[in-house]
């Protein structure tokens, strides 16, 4: 982000010293993106970074995926993945539903406090389905309530305190940055005025969070030769990570509502793309929010047959009444697949019922990627084995 923060104490000129009231000095880190060459964040710790005092295997949950094959669009229940919260947090306890070597995609519903936790591989987004959280992050606390997209860049060390009636997350983990589309920003990284939202839709944390503490347990995932090239570890820390007195920079945790984009609209019917919320390497964020629909008078509101040419579709139905899915058996907390190489759109009754609409009031949450998906053991253990054969109403 290109949208400039500070919170807490720091020093008038950055790589200077900065000392404590006792006279010691803070500890300067440097957190940014590609190198030294994107955005950054300067944090002041009043103890040392580095400092770890044990470092053992974090056996990660079952990252093992199988191909989609033979290519079937697929419908995936994701509240049968958990009776309830109970006993759960969301880093420890998310059941991997879909992913490839760019992204992986999966579902948790928690009521417990998560470990300390940092993601070293890429940024995740974790869309809130239902309740609510706090999240305690190095760079002090976020609010996170239903339709809020969490967006916590690589690296940052945090965790998850579910509210009162836990929460549930639809986790995407980026191998890469999320960001919104460059599309959306000057070349100086302003939203422009045809961008549908903009920087006062972003809550990012509004003072430091200090925390004392020693020998502190976090749990970090990172690359290596696991499922998925991905490995974890247990590093402990000499003194708490939440020590940061104070920091500035454009690299941050925020959260962003859904209910803030402001979708866009025509006569006829808008291609996907209107819908994009983030973009990251090799696959994209898109929102369907309740919004008027196409006033052509002879338009048709539900999409067109389409064929994903480049990319696999994936859709998260997490609100209202998803017009073009009527006769499918899609509902709240199902997901599409809908693979590259395979034409789909609505079901044909949709398609009549459909006109004369003067708006939806549909919710869905929209990844596409540019790489196929393969089922995770969470995608594998829902997968309801019929919805394929929905539009002809029959199989051989």
């Amino acid at each position: 982000m290109a949208y400039y923060r500070q919170a807490g104490q720091i020093p008038p000129k950055r790589h200077t010293q900065f000392r404590n009231p006792d006279g010691g000095l803070y500890y300067e880190e440097l957190m940014g993106e590609e190198g030294f060459s994107s955005d950054s964040s300067l944090l002041y710790h009043a103890g040392v970074p580095s400092a770890i005092v044990d470092s053992v295997v974090w056996e990660l949950p079952d990252l093992a995926t199988v191909a989609n094959h033979p290519l079937t669009p697929r419908h995936l229940k994701l509240h049968d993945l958990f009776v309830s919260g109970a006993g759960n947090n969301v880093v420890e306890h998310r059941r991997l539903v879909l992913g490839n070597g760019d992204v992986r995609i999966s579902y948790v519903i928690a009521s417990e406090v998560s470990p300390y936790y940092r993601n070293a591989i890429g940024d995740e987004c974790v869309y809130i389905e239902r309740g609510s959280a706090t999240v305690e992050t190095v760079f002090g606390v976020l609010s996170a309530v239903e339709g809020d997209y969490v967006i916590i860049p690589r690296a940052t060390t945090h965790r998850w305190l579910p509210g009162a009636d836990g929460v549930q997350a639809y986790c995407i983990e980026a191998n890469s940055h999320i960001a919104p589309p460059k599309r959306y920003l000057s070349r100086f990284g302003q939203f422009l005025e045809h961008a549908p939202y903009c920087e006062r839709d972003l809550h990012a944390p509004g003072s430091v969070f200090v925390v004392e503490g020693n020998d502190v347990e976090v749990l970090v995932k990172h690359r290596g030769n696991g499922a998925g090239g991905i490995v974890g570890s247990r590093m402990t820390y000499a003194t708490h990570p939440f020590d940061v007195v104070g920091w500035d920079g454009c690299l941050y945790p925020y959260t962003f509502n859904v209910s803030d984009f402001e979708p866009i609209t025509g006569r006829i019917h808008q291609p996907p793309p209107v819908h994009q919320v983030f973009e990251a390497n090799n696959f994209v964020i898109c929102n369907f929010v309740p919004r008027k629909v196409d006033y052509h008078p002879l338009s048709v509101p539900v999409p067109y047959y389409h064929s994903n040419v480049d990319s696999d579709e994936v859709m998260f139905y997490c609100g209202g009444d998803y017009e073009a899915r009527k006769g499918s058996g899609i509902a709240l907390g199902s997901i599409s697949l809908h693979p590259g190489g395979y034409a789909h759109g609505p079901q044909p009754s949709a398609i009549e019922a459909s006109l004369g609409a003067e708006s939806f009031e549909e919710l869905a949450v929209m990844v596409d990627t540019f790489r196929p998906l393969e089922l995770g053991e969470g995608g594998a253990a829902v997968d309801d084995g019929v919805y394929a054969w929905t539009w002809a109403g029959r199989r051989l």
